[in-house]
């Protein structure tokens, strides 16, 4: 009798009555961008992640977190709850990490919720460089040693692989400028504070038609639609085609183990917003190539990525150690 009067005393009080779990999102979603204000990560996780919000019915906070070439803002997201309210806006570099020793973590930590788009190389120049075709800019640097400096985000990053690509078919003797993301890099190339910069199309190419740096090579084997004039690397260097086409890409992300239907919910959410108008506009303007990849797509696309560059960078002499030691297959 004294349990009953317990028990029907709690359910009065509202005690005994398990709540139901809150549906996700029951609050304010953590966004990590793991680059730089400005650079193409950035732009391209702040212009789709607004549609996404519509779609979740939640609010997402995004806020950059830099330094380690990426791995401060992956690491952050990994080692919080895999709960879907901590999510990593990432680029490629992660999948070097290993072969670079910059990390013990990749992609493989994660679950991709949407590989949103992919990149185009270019190298650009501030508009006061003694050169205006790759060409040139060889023969200046073979002729001026160290003098030309290079804009870098670190090993691993697109100009680390870019550089890698130039250096295996004509080595080239400049100084390196290391930066934290292509935004402050091409900032910095804009104040004519650096030479050169291997860059996305994407993040230079508003620099390019507002004049405050020259394009020198688009890295692809086409012509870009956006800047159809600027050429290629292949019409002048045809060495370099069977590296091509080649480029960064970005992504969304959450820590294994997070709930199914929660990783469900973000794959519909960034699947739809990477439809909407606004978001297809910006994709196709700045030259990426639009890929909203999600599930086994996505996991085939960062694999393939990732054993093609490593080996690319290995066979460079870039690595600390051989993608065969993290069971990468060459490709």
């Amino acid at each position: 009798m004294l349990m009953k009067s317990v028990i029907g005393a709690l359910v009065a009080l509202g005690l005994g009555v398990v709540p139901a779990l809150a549906e996700y999102p029951a609050k304010e979603i953590k966004g990590i961008i793991q680059w730089g204000a400005g650079g193409s990560t950035d732009t391209v996780a702040r212009a789709i992640t607004p549609h996404a919000q519509a779609v979740l019915g939640g609010t997402i906070v995004m806020q950059n977190v830099t330094g380690g070439v990426g791995a401060i803002g992956l690491n952050q997201v990994a080692n919080d709850a895999a709960d879907g309210y901590s999510i990593l806006f990432g680029a490629e570099n992660p999948l070097l990490y290993k072969v670079m020793g910059l990390g013990d973590k990749d992609y493989s930590d994660f679950v991709p919720v949407n590989i949103i788009a992919r990149g185009v190389p270019i190298l650009v120049a501030n508009v006061d460089a003694p050169f205006n075709t790759f060409p040139e800019m060889v023969a200046y640097i073979n002729a001026n040693p160290k003098a030309v400096k290079f804009g870098s985000t670190g090993p691993g990053g697109l100009p680390s692989v870019v550089t890698a690509m130039i250096n295996s078919k004509t080595p080239l003797d400049v100084t390196f400028v290391p930066y934290d993301g292509d935004g402050p890099a091409l900032t910095a190339l804009q104040g004519k504070a650096i030479d050169v910069m291997p860059a996305v199309l994407g993040a230079a190419i508003e620099g390019i038609r507002g004049g405050t740096m020259k394009p020198l090579a688009m890295f692809d084997i086409e012509p870009s639609p956006q800047l159809p004039d600027v050429p290629t690397i292949v019409s002048t260097n045809p060495e370099f085609a069977e590296m091509l086409p080649w480029g960064p890409f970005f992504g969304v992300f959450v820590k294994n183990g997070t709930p199914d239907d929660v990783v469900a919910k973000l794959t519909a959410a960034y699947a739809e917003a990477a439809t909407h108008p606004d978001f297809v506009a910006l994709i196709d303007g700045r030259g990426f190539k639009m890929l909203s990849l999600a599930g086994a797509e996505a996991e085939e696309f960062l694999t393939g990525w990732q054993s093609t560059t490593s080996w690319l960078i290995h066979e460079a002499g870039m690595t600390k150690a051989s993608p065969e030691d993290f069971g990468i297959v060459k490709p």
